[in-house]
């Protein structure tokens, strides 16, 4: 396993650790944003995440197009919305997303926040799915503590490859318990909106201005900084979007930047991660 590729949970498949989100990319124009599915995929951003909610199927469906023939490349992601996620409407919305996405599998299957169908019952969708070979794995989405132990207990050890939740540097409230938690249990920690949505540091800012300076001691960029800080602990994927081929190459950067100890330290006191929240903050 190399620097740039870690263990999706417990004994899962290596992924790569930077990857690539689809939420909003059907607002960019198509080709342009096929094209940076693409050079991400050239680069070794292989891990792409998508869901049934991204553009009403749209981002699945740009998705598919960009991996069409390079299926195998690709650790592909998706997710069922809480109100399809009964046993019957689970298996419709997977296979309706293996269609847009032109493909037999999922690599894993999420579900994307909790609903009012028993969990029982979606987990009981998917181990039938993986039976099946329609998914590899599957995991869950936006889950604090409270709700992974409640999956923990219905699914047994090893079941829940992954936890998909909001982080970046502006929001690390998962580094309390979220992460904990999964390391504990084998579970992989997938990183959503890891540059917030339209909340990076101003170049300007004292923030900015500090990961400005790291990135020139790299030859990096501020955002390959901000990604490799997410991802310092092995058990963190980070999937940020990016709808232009030069912002996958710079997000692709990140995979071989190794921050110093020293580098961790200032970032950590110029983002604090705060107090421990009373919810799991979420987009």
């Amino acid at each position: 396993m190399s620097a740039m590729t870690q263990a999706f949970g417990k004994g899962g498949p290596a992924v790569s650790r930077i990857g690539q989100g689809t939420w909003n990319i059907e607002r960019a124009q198509r080709s342009e944003a096929i094209a940076a599915l693409r050079r991400g995929l050239d680069l070794g951003l292989s891990h792409i995440d998508s869901a049934e909610m991204y553009g009403d199927g749209r981002a699945e469906e740009i998705t598919g197009e960009a991996i069409a023939g390079r299926r195998d490349e690709v650790f592909l992601v998706s997710k069922v919305l809480p109100h399809n996620a009964s046993k019957a409407g689970t298996r419709k919305a997977c296979e309706q997303s293996l269609r847009r996405l032109r493909t037999d599998r999922l690599d894993c299957y999420l579900l994307h926040w909790r609903g009012s169908y028993p969990l029982a019952e979606t987990f009981a969708a998917f181990e039938n799915l993986r039976t099946e070979g329609k998914i590899l794995s599957w995991g869950v989405s936006n889950f604090d503590v409270a709700d992974l132990d409640e999956a923990l207990k219905l699914a047994g050890p090893g079941k829940v490859a992954c936890n998909q939740v909001l982080y970046h540097l502006r929001e690390r409230a998962i580094e309390h318990a979220v992460i904990p938690w999964c390391e504990k249990n084998g579970v992989a920690v997938t990183a959503y909106s890891p540059f917030g949505q339209d909340d990076f540091p101003e170049d300007r800012s004292a923030q900015g201005e500090l990961l400005a300076e790291i990135a020139s001691t790299h030859g990096a960029s501020p955002r390959q900084v901000a990604l490799a800080f997410l991802t310092r602990n092995p058990s963190v994927f980070a999937i940020p979007k990016a709808a232009k081929a030069g912002h996958a190459q710079d997000n692709a950067g990140a995979l071989g930047l190794q921050l110093s100890d020293d580098d961790i330290a200032r970032l950590d006191a110029a983002f604090p991660r705060g107090p421990k929240p009373r919810g799991l903050p979420m987009l």
